[in-house]
């Protein structure tokens, strides 16, 4: 990755970090799913209005180092508006492209803004980090009631 690129995607991270989008319980939210990473003291808990197979809106609050904070802002961001579906295909993109091999040509190219995490594969230890609110929506959208850990 060029320092180029580096500094972009810090920047982004930066941004959503100290203006996270939709740090916020939207008013109807009809699901949701505690998350917790032990090992960095991250909290949160990811808020989902779910119509229709629809995620109509979403909205996040806790406590968490700058990735997890700006990684559940450009959640939040990408997952409003989209089938359940479509969430479930976009996370699986995410997580491979956090968890694959550095030196392999998995990028993130087809998730957007959210490919400013590919580096944390990089760093194993912020996988978690980079992850957790993924994991706490995902269990909001099985409306399961159970706490998405990192452990």
């Amino acid at each position: 990755m060029s320092s180029d690129l580096r500094e972009l995607y810090q920047s982004v991270i930066l941004d959503h970090n100290k203006r996270p989008r939709n740090f916020r319980k939207p008013e109807c939210a009809n699901r949701s799913a505690q998350g917790i990473n032990p090992l960095c003291g991250d909290q949160l808990v990811v808020y989902l209005t779910v119509e229709d197979g629809i995620v109509k809106d979403v909205g996040f609050n806790g406590t968490g180092c700058a990735i997890s904070t700006a990684s559940a802002s450009l959640m939040t961001q990408s997952i409003k508006g989209m089938k359940i579906g479509d969430v479930g295909h976009l996370f699986d993109g995410f997580r491979e492209m956090v968890t694959s091999d550095p030196q392999s040509s998995v990028g993130g190219e087809d998730l957007g803004k959210l490919s400013v995490f590919s580096g944390v594969r990089e760093f194993p230890m912020r996988v978690k980090c980079a992850t957790l609110a993924w994991h706490a929506m995902s269990e909001a959208l099985r409306d399961t009631g159970e706490t998405a850990t990192t452990e």
